[in-house]
């Protein structure tokens, strides 16, 4: 008879194995002492800038000082509570999450549905030494989890340990064993090195924007007001600065996210590292994109520039500085855009894609952009064009495509066109827009055809599986 193993075995069935021990509960762990104190101090800036230059005019300095002072701490008190009530543990395969002052709420994250880790380390972990887990979830509308902040040591250990039961890494280091190092962010990341953006031209990208050049006449009407009106209030010069703020925020969170980008390829996909004020290191699995996004803007068509996002499923949808592992390029030219291309989708190149104009009727529903509009089919791709002043080309792979549908509005109902749509799993649309409507239900047809032929040629089970039929027309 086997020993008795603990609390709760049963004794096996005569010819069963003997089922091995239930784990012990691993106790609950928290944050760093310093994660409140980090937190805390955005909110410093929220209270100063909350309380107005009239109540510093009313109260004075001192007392001024002494408000500020009192909420601060009142705040980091409150932090400092909720941060003791704040923990994470693993349960088996869940990583649960408690945390909660007033109304608590625990997250429970199946391992299983796990994508990535993302190590982030803005300015002021790298300067206490801390690091910040995101968790990347199959569905998740946005990155679920942040665990801010951990040690260096102790987010490694739980990268590695997450990664290796999500069956996305090697072993789970156990107590006593080396932990595995983070990812060193100031070289170049692992593997063959593809690309490094020059910070001179990123910083000339962002020059070339709209809300840069129109910044100096801004600035020229704000003097010009200040000088000829004397009736200024204090809400009228906030909100003449916000609104300056808000026009070159965007070009400078750019600049500052894609400093030093640098793109390789290993065996498990892209390698992505990038940020000054907030490093990162990001790893982009290549089974899971979904579709390509290419963008020429109006400015950067002198210096033949483009900007290359990449649509991957399970990954949280942000918009360009929203941090997500969407960036593939975030500047370059055309022989750098093909020469990462063919590492996302072998023998992709974009100046080689076929694509085709609607017809001259199509001129009724876009009289500036019909002849801009185009669709065409490569070998492995669907590829769309669209836009008038920014020019914009989504490139799908047959493979990832979900559905196809066929629209027509009353207009082109009018017109004899229609607009064939290719949907991906968590990834754009791709669009034909405005084509005759035997074209359309041709193209159709075709998408259906090759994803099919797509997906068997990568599993060829998947044909044979009853709930896997490929994309259906709708």
């Amino acid at each position: 008879m086997p020993p008795y193993t603990g609390p709760g075995q049963p004794y096996p069935m005569p010819g069963q194995p003997y089922p091995p021990p239930v784990p012990a509960e691993e106790p609950r762990k928290r944050l760093h002492p310093l994660s409140p104190v980090l937190q805390g101090g955005k909110a410093l800036v929220v209270i100063i800038v909350g309380l107005s230059w009239q109540t510093l005019g009313r109260v004075g300095v001192g007392r001024f000082a002494l408000l500020v002072a009192l909420c601060l701490l009142g705040y980091l008190a409150m932090a400092v509570v909720s941060w003791y009530n704040t923990g994470y543990h693993i349960v088996g395969r869940e990583l649960r999450i408690y945390e909660g002052l007033i109304w608590r709420r625990t997250r429970a994250i199946p391992l299983e549905r796990l994508q990535a880790v993302e190590v982030v380390r803005p300015l002021l972990a790298q300067l206490t030494g801390l690091a910040e887990l995101r968790l990347e979830v199959v569905g998740g509308g946005k990155t679920e989890a942040p665990l801010a902040y951990l040690t260096v040591a102790d987010a490694a250990a739980l990268r590695a340990r997450l990664l290796a039961l999500s069956g996305r890494g090697g072993p789970a280091p156990v107590d006593g064993e080396p932990v595995p190092e983070l990812p060193d962010t100031s070289g170049p990341p692992p593997g063959r090195l593809l690309h490094t953006v020059v910070n001179r031209d990123l910083l000339i990208s962002q020059l070339l924007t709209p809300q840069t050049m129109f910044l100096p006449f801004g600035v020229a009407f704000v003097v010009a007001q200040f000088a000829t009106d004397a009736q200024w209030s204090f809400i009228a010069v906030a909100s003449t600065l916000t609104a300056m703020a808000g026009v070159i925020l965007q070009p400078v969170r750019r600049v500052l996210s894609d400093w030093n980008f640098r793109l390789a390829r290993d065996e498990v996909g892209l390698r992505v590292r990038h940020g000054l004020t907030e490093t990162r290191s990001q790893t982009v699995p290549l089974h899971r994109v979904q579709a390509i996004s290419v963008t020429w803007p109006l400015l950067w068509r002198a210096k033949k520039w483009l900007r290359l996002r990449l649509h991957v499923a399970g990954y949280a949808v942000g918009d360009e500085q929203g941090g997500q592992a969407d960036r593939l390029l975030p500047v370059g030219d055309l022989p750098t855009a093909n020469h990462i291309l063919t590492e996302v989708v072998s023998g992709l190149a974009l100046d080689t894609l076929p694509l085709t104009a609607p017809p001259r009727r199509a001129r009724w529903l876009n009289p500036l952009a019909q002849p801009k509009l185009g669709a065409g089919l490569a070998d492995q791709v669907f590829s769309v064009r669209s836009g008038l002043l920014t020019r914009h080309m989504t490139v799908v792979p047959y493979a990832r495509m979900q559905s196809i549908r066929v629209v027509r509005g009353p207009m082109q109902r009018m017109l004899g066109l229609a607009t064939v749509h290719a949907d991906t799993a968590g990834g754009p649309s791709a669009s034909a827009k405005d084509r005759d409507v035997a074209e359309a239900w041709w193209l159709a047809a075709e998408l259906i055809e090759r994803a099919r032929a797509a997906r068997t040629t990568a599993d060829p089970s998947a044909g044979r599986q009853s709930g896997d039929a490929g994309p259906r027309l709708s």
